[in-house]
């Protein structure tokens, strides 16, 4: 960009606050990152206050971070950052952008971006995103002959079952012998579950203790093909923007589960595989349109504040 156009426009300048938890924080930089793709972006992180001092700091008008300017963006995920968004938009103004559904109204934010499976309809200040943002970019250099399986485990949406699981993952195995396997596992999974596994010459096991923060999308950037437990929704999100062919072993589902939903709704789309479609055709959907959910959400919100400094 020249030094003029530079000086003229300076850099977005983005809070993101954060709770700790890795998924949520996820969310939070994989929309300030593409927000950085789109325009120059300053991206500041700070953690959510504990929430007593989080609404005190909004009652006396008190910035949760005194060393952070006006920021253009506060951004959120997580019930626990809420209150820092609404404390910091009102000692240091700015825009909030709550990511997932919100504990409080929506309309003490300016804007949401809620997955699909939270059934809230879109509207002027609501973006609806097909699953959870995350920091994963399209991968170039996938090879169809390296292959990932994603293990997750017990949660409320589907009714675990690491024998099934079992036989499913021999399935593939025994079906794909020119394909290396490289299998993960979740915090989530049991902790029997990889002494059950038999070996085989064509499996590489790394326990998810083994894993760095960039050991998956580094994997998922590799991968041409990548099978996942239905429980871990974000993961079948991220192989899809990843670009590889995704694959979904089945578990019993809880019908009154919204990921469940989320899971049949992306299947009907021909977006991912189930494992009882793929032994009856021996083939995945392929993924012809990798998802590109945080970049979409980033042009929105710029459009968004364009829009507002012309009515203001």
């Amino acid at each position: 960009m020249p030094e003029s156009v530079a000086a003229t426009h300076p850099p977005l300048v983005v809070a993101v606050v954060s709770d700790g938890k890795p998924g949520h924080v996820n969310q939070s930089l994989g929309l300030a990152e593409a927000l950085a793709r789109a325009t120059p972006t300053a991206i500041h992180r700070l953690p959510a206050l504990p929430a007593w001092r989080a609404w005190l700091a909004l009652l006396l008008k008190h910035a949760p971070d005194n060393t952070l300017a006006k920021p253009d963006l506060i951004i959120g995920a997580g019930h626990a950052t809420h209150p820092t968004l609404l404390a910091m938009k009102r000692a240091r103004g700015g825009r909030t952008v709550v990511l997932m559904k919100p504990s409080l109204p929506r309309r003490w934010f300016d804007l949401c971006i809620l997955p699909r499976h939270d059934g809230i309809a879109a509207d002027a200040h609501t973006l609806v995103s097909e699953g959870a943002l995350n920091r994963i970019r399209p991968a170039t250099a996938r090879d169809a002959r390296h292959g990932l399986l994603l293990i997750g485990g017990t949660s409320s949406h589907f009714e675990w079952d690491s024998d099934a699981i079992q036989v499913q993952i021999k399935s593939v195995l025994a079906r794909t012998p020119d394909t290396h396997w490289t299998l993960t596992t979740s915090r989530r999974t049991p902790a029997e579950f990889l002494a059950q596994l038999p070996p085989c010459p064509n499996l590489h096991v790394v326990p998810h203790t083994a894993t760095s923060p960039d050991w998956l999308p580094e994997r998922l950037a590799q991968s041409g093909t990548v099978w996942v437990t239905p429980d871990s929704a974000s993961m079948v999100f991220e192989a899809l923007t990843a670009g590889a062919d995704v694959g979904v072993f089945d578990l019993p589902v809880n019908p009154r589960s919204r990921v469940g939903q989320a899971i049949a709704h992306l299947a009907d789309a021909q977006h991912i595989t189930r494992f009882v479609n793929w032994c009856a055709h021996g083939t995945l959907h392929p993924n012809l349109h990798p998802l590109a959910e945080a970049d979409r959400c980033a042009i929105w919100i710029l459009e968004w504040l364009k829009n507002e400094k012309k009515t203001n």
